[in-house]
């Protein structure tokens, strides 16, 4: 029988990762999650409890970060063969964190709330620990739903607090038997899929501008390839060229062949294309020494109007920790222009594009992090990501890392300009809504209207101290309840 458990565990955390595009299977991935707190009772002790939940995690992370395997064949030859321990040891690794909270909430309390707490509380740390990687978060099953806007509310970890506790009380009202839990549980999630439905009108103001995303379609084996950097470069000076002129043209990320100091003429050939249209484009640069993935404003003279260098960087992509140690086993970091990669620089900032106001720059992996789009020193007017998807193929990796912008949009209340090299390209409303986008694997442009921003939202104001005070509040509820109450001596036994 525990071996069956354990293979349970396994299959139930592949069948929650549906809930994560492409598939978005929410009505399948949230009785999965149900399942496991209730497979999770015949777990007496922690120890067993731990088992269940790196089981869970690994089916989970291993079928949702599948694409992690794309980055190692872009260069197959010389990386090809790191890609299956990259995937083992990226959903090992996190499974890990699931591990620890089934371990300690077992040991919290022996009902599934008290591993709905440790879940949540744990889910909340793999956003901060280690520079973070908040990718695929239980509460982002709920994307493609209604229930995405009570982002603006609670932020993500919160809705991934609730997600989880209504995930136990179900399982507990199922184990029990009470019609009344069940039914007070289904009554919960329908309302918050209502309310969900109202928290933002269903239509947005127009600002007036229009804005054209360039989609110049490279893909990762081609893009630094001499014979095709002409072809790449050439198309989206002619889709920058293309009229009538919109009033914002955005290249995508790493978008010019150039470093910034050796770029000169290839930005005099953007602004001449562009026509007094500002551009907003990646480049890389470097700086005694130190090379930043970065993004610029050219004005219409083709000078650089505001710079902005990528703060958070992506471990053994873009950077790598103990880069001489790695180096000694010819491990270098898959987009590194040097041995230890590009520099970081100094933090989230603002860019002023005129009359369109002042945008957050985002590049590419910095638009997962919710509390880095809610660390600017003031609220800009817009959100801004470039982003090279090309590094993760045509499937999972960006469509899941659109779905993450959609949800940095609904937080802020504000709107999004997403320009992707190989797609997909997107304005996004402040209710996460896809204004209209390009497709994956295509090469085109489009101009997009923009749509106004909204009212701070909740979040916006109160970040992640919401969430966090919710799950002291609740630990002591607990902690109090366990104390006041027996544990039961006929617990099923392991």
């Amino acid at each position: 029988m525990a071996l069956i458990r354990r293979l349970g565990a396994l299959c139930l955390g592949g069948l929650f990762a549906l809930g994560q595009p492409p598939f978005d299977l929410w009505w399948a991935a949230f009785p999965a999650l149900c399942a496991v707190f209730a497979l999770v009772r015949f777990d007496a002790f922690p120890k067993s409890a731990a088992w269940t939940g790196w089981l869970f995690g690994l089916g989970y992370f291993a079928v949702s970060m599948h694409w992690i395997l794309e980055p190692f064949q872009v260069d197959a030859v010389a990386t090809g063969w790191m890609a299956p321990f990259a995937l083992v040891g990226l959903a090992s690794g996190l499974a890990l964190l699931w591990a620890a909270a089934f371990w300690t909430g077992r040991r919290l309390h022996p009902g599934p709330f008290g591993i709905a707490l440790c879940w949540a509380a744990i889910e909340l740390a793999r956003a901060y620990i280690l520079t973070g990687f908040p990718w695929g978060l239980v509460g982002y099953v709920w994307a493609p739903t209604p229930v995405a806007q009570w982002h603006a509310v609670f932020g993500p970890h919160g809705v991934t607090l609730v997600t989880l506790v209504l995930a136990a009380s179900a399982a507990w009202a199922i184990e029990r038997r009470s019609f009344i839990g069940l039914s007070v549980t289904a009554l919960a999630g329908i309302n918050g899929f209502i309310v969900g439905m109202f928290l933002y009108p269903m239509s947005m103001d127009p600002t007036g501008f229009t804005v054209r995303l360039i989609q110049p379609n490279a893909p990762q084996h081609q893009k630094w390839d001499r014979d095709f950097i002409p072809l790449f470069f050439n198309r989206q000076v002619d889709f920058t060229a293309q009229l009538p002129k919109p009033d914002l043209i955005v290249w995508p990320e790493t978008a010019v062949p150039n470093l910034l100091d050796t770029a000169g003429p290839a930005l005099e050939v953007i602004a001449d294309a562009a026509a007094g249209t500002p551009v907003v484009l990646g480049i890389q640069r470097e700086e005694q020494g130190r090379f930043y993935n970065s993004l610029i404003t050219l004005d219409s003279t083709g000078k650089v109007a505001d710079l902005y260098d990528k703060h958070h960087l992506v471990p053994f992509g873009e950077y790598m920790p103990a880069a001489s140690l790695f180096a000694r086993f010819n491990i270098l970091g898959l987009a590194a222009r040097a041995d230890a990669g590009y520099s970081a620089g100094p933090g989230p900032a603002l860019i002023d594009l005129g009359p369109l106001g002042k945008a957050l720059p985002l590049i590419c992996y910095e638009a997962v992090f919710p509390q880095d789009v809610n660390g600017t020193p003031e609220r800009p007017d817009l959100l801004l990501q470039i982003t090279n998807d090309a590094w993760f193929g045509i499937n999972a990796g960006p469509q899941q890392h659109l779905a993450q912008a959609r949800l940095r949009a609904i937080e802020q209340g504000l709107p999004m300009i997403r320009v992707a090299n190989t797609g997909i390209s997107a304005v996004i409303d402040p209710a996460g809504r896809i204004v209209d986008s390009l497709p994956l694997g295509r090469a085109g442009f489009l101009d997009v209207p923009l749509p106004a921003p909204l009212s701070p939202t909740l979040y916006s104001r109160t970040g992640d101290w919401l969430a966090v005070m919710v799950l002291i509040v609740a630990f002591a509820t607990l902690l109090v309840w366990k104390r006041r109450v027996p544990i039961d001596p006929n617990a099923p036994p392991e």
